[in-house]
């Protein structure tokens, strides 16, 4: 029985998709990319539990939490489609977003994603940027190491974000709705 020929991006899908990772770190296929990391520092994770308690804390809308979730977003071009991991991924309780879903799941529901910048933070701020609008994911928290600033972007259109609101380490920054709290920045720093 005769195959049809597997394009090149199906070949890099499958080819990312039967990696082995070394335990702790993590693969990821962005915009046609594969982009392996190491663990996260500490003061990485320091960040990330730092907006985590606040979310707990003074949401709105409760919300559950993952870290390091595999999600598969739409991609441009002629790429697979993207599969990003963020720092950090929030839905709403009352969605269970992430109860019996796959490592790789949908974007659908989630209602914010978090990157602390690391190794590579060109991908956080431009690549994985785009993956994110292009899913619809409507808000996205980026925390730049390098330039002490955090970064709202929202309100996403095709490739990018139409909006974006960036504060120094130390200011308030304000999340809208299913958060509607300030996001407290003075311990980032």
């Amino acid at each position: 029985m005769a195959h049809e020929p597997l394009t090149q991006a199906e070949v890099l899908l499958e080819g990312f998709l039967a990696l082995d990772t070394p335990e702790g770190f993590r693969a990821e296929l962005i915009e046609g990319e594969i982009v392996v990391t190491p663990p996260p520092d500490g003061d990485h994770e320091d960040y990330i539990s730092l907006v985590l308690k606040q979310v707990l804390r003074k949401s709105s809308t409760d919300m559950d939490f993952s870290g390091n979730k595999g999600l598969k977003l739409r991609s441009g071009g002629g790429c697979p489609k993207n599969h990003a991991i963020p720092d950090g991924t929030f839905a709403p309780t009352g969605r269970r977003l992430f109860r019996g879903a796959d490592p790789w799941m949908p974007c659908e529901g989630v209602a914010l994603v978090v990157e602390v910048t690391s190794t590579k933070p060109q991908a956080d701020r431009e690549a994985k940027r785009r993956c994110y609008a292009r899913g619809g994911i409507p808000l996205y928290l980026l925390i730049d190491r390098d330039d002490s600033s955090v970064t709202l972007f929202s309100d996403p259109e095709n490739d990018d974000y139409r909006q974006r609101l960036t504060i120094p380490y130390g200011k308030p920054l304000p999340l809208p709705e299913p958060f509607a709290f300030d996001l407290e920045t003075g311990d980032f720093g």
